[in-house]
């Protein structure tokens, strides 16, 4: 699995797991490295072993710290030995187990690997229609409280990962349990999304919540940093046309 952080390669490769009716291990390849010579290997050896003792779902993610490409100058012996100990354990992986790998980098990953690998999914960076999906399915039960700021949250979450989206809308759904207010709630979620945003960006948000949410000029001037005379402006010319 190839994609960048918080596309859903993790949760993925749990669903398939599920799915699969197979417990799921999850390897932090970090964890096998040793300073000691050959001790590494040994590591990545006896946890293959024993993901192939019985049915499993073996996840490996950031695989390219542990088995780039061999013509790479800059590794020492000992990364290099552990790429050829993953690709001999990959010709004897046994079908009854199912092994995955995920790696946000996969120029870095030795070819000879990727040649081992029956199935290559690319994980796409999210569209539009995929962020509304996901705020409106992370949004669960609140979803009609909030319907009228989905175009806004749409703005401002756009481009942002799966998981990213995930952690936006939780932690406005929290501010929504601890003060009730949704107006304050949303107000939470944009005082540091909005901040980064050209100005150009940051008066189109401010015309969207002036057209589809109840806040004051006031409370939008504070919150997207579009001065109250601008807002004006820019509602006078749409009443305008």
């Amino acid at each position: 699995m190839t994609g960048a952080p918080g596309v859903g390669k993790t949760y993925s490769a749990r669903w398939l797991a599920s799915r699969l009716e197979m417990p799921m291990y999850s390897l932090d390849l970090t964890a096998v490295m040793s300073s000691r010579l050959g001790q590494s290997g040994a590591n990545l050896r006896s946890v293959l072993d024993f993901a192939r003792r019985e049915p499993a779902v073996l996840f490996l993610d950031e695989v390219d710290s542990i088995a780039k490409r061999r013509s790479d100058e800059s590794d020492v012996g000992e990364l290099k030995r552990l790429v050829t100990i993953m690709l001999q354990e990959l010709d004897d992986w046994p079908s009854t187990s199912l092994l995955i790998a995920a790696t946000n980098h996969p120029e870095l990953v030795d070819r000879a690997l990727w040649r081992r690998f029956e199935v290559q999914v690319d994980f796409p960076s999210p569209g539009l229609d995929e962020t509304s999906a996901a705020i409106r399915r992370f949004l669960d039960r609140d979803l009609d409280q909030v319907s009228q700021y989905i175009p806004v949250l749409e703005r401002v979450l756009r481009g942002a990962s799966i998981s990213e989206v995930e952690r936006k809308v939780k932690a406005l759904r929290k501010g929504l349990i601890v003060g009730g207010n949704v107006t304050d709630a949303i107000g939470g979620l944009l005082h540091d999304t909005v901040s980064p945003l050209p100005r150009a960006e940051r008066i189109a948000l401010a015309d969207e919540l002036r057209v589809s949410t109840e806040m004051s000029q006031h409370q939008i001037a504070r919150l997207t940093t579009v001065s109250r005379d601008t807002i004006r402006k820019h509602a006078r010319s749409a009443e305008g046309e």
